[in-house]
């Protein structure tokens, strides 16, 4: 079975997921077979293959596609030889695979769809990362594809970035609807600090100064500032004065990173990072065996 170990690691309880999420995929491209392959290739054939970068990319998935090969036959044999969260130039070799030539082609959309997805997060992650400097945080949102959070926020981490919150069950973070129906900031964190478990850090979504202020006297740990300037972050980050950590939403975009960085705020949160990134270009060769 391929590893998801490395240098960025992937919790094992995650396999089974990554497992279903594979087999869905799988299940939903190979629904009738595979027509060509049956017309064009003897059942015996056995060929090698190669997936490689067609343009400068941050790698990532490596063992989530060796583990797709697998699952269509365990009669091919798959070799990562890039590093997750590497840089690759085009024409670098990414992985190499051998064994039943329609099986191997059965499996290769499945494989590069995955591939393709995991490394476009990496690559901007890390792009992002870089434009934010070492001291501000980047994260991702929840804002992932339906099915495929595991795999795209172990992309994220792939790609230098951090996670934010897995799931509804995993923080609270109060924002505007939870407010507007609590009655206020105050009211909302109040009851959050009554009612959630003494474990969890409480955060609240706040839109102008006087909700920061209210924020930080109610007991707020974290403070989500949406869609503040770059001069209004300044401000926060004097308001604020250490007495909270400070996390920017909204507006979050690679030019701006530096000046968000430099206002001194904590973290900054990017649903873009996940909700719209474009695949990276990576594809597969195959040969015949003699």
């Amino acid at each position: 079975m391929a590893s998801f170990e490395g240098a960025v690691e992937l919790d094992p309880a995650q396999f089974g997921r990554i497992d279903a999420i594979i087999d869905g995929a799988l299940a939903e491209d190979l629904a009738s077979g595979d027509v060509t392959s049956r017309a064009t290739l003897p059942a015996t054939a056995r060929a090698h293959a190669e997936i490689v970068a067609k343009a400068e990319l941050v790698f990532c998935g490596g063992p989530v596609a060796a583990r797709v090969f697998e699952r269509v036959d365990d009669d091919i044999s798959v070799e990562c030889i890039a590093a997750e969260g590497a840089w690759m130039k085009p024409g670098e070799l990414a992985l190499r695979m051998a064994g039943p030539a329609r099986a191997l082609l059965a499996a290769e959309r499945t494989a590069l769809n995955l591939l393709q997805r995991m490394s476009g997060i990496a690559t901007k992650t890390a792009r992002h990362v870089a434009a934010a400097g070492d001291r501000l945080r980047l994260t991702d949102t929840r804002k992932t594809m339906p099915g495929l959070r595991v795999l795209d926020r172990y992309a994220i981490r792939a790609g230098g970035g951090h996670n934010h919150r897995n799931d509804l069950g995993a923080a609270v973070l109060i924002k505007e609807n939870h407010i507007r129906v609590a009655g206020g900031v105050a009211e909302a964190i109040g009851a959050a600090k009554a009612h959630a478990p003494h474990t969890m850090r409480i955060e609240c979504e706040v839109t102008n100064f006087e909700e920061l202020e209210t924020a930080i006297e109610a007991g707020a740990d974290i403070v989500m500032l949406d869609n503040f300037d770059d001069a209004d972050l300044r401000e926060a980050v004097r308001r604020a004065a250490g007495r909270v950590l400070l996390e920017v939403s909204g507006n979050v975009t690679l030019e701006r990173l530096p000046i968000i960085a430099a206002s001194g705020v904590d973290l900054a949160s990017m649903g873009g990072l996940t909700h719209s990134v474009p695949a990276a270009d990576l594809s597969m060769l195959v040969r015949i065996d003699a």
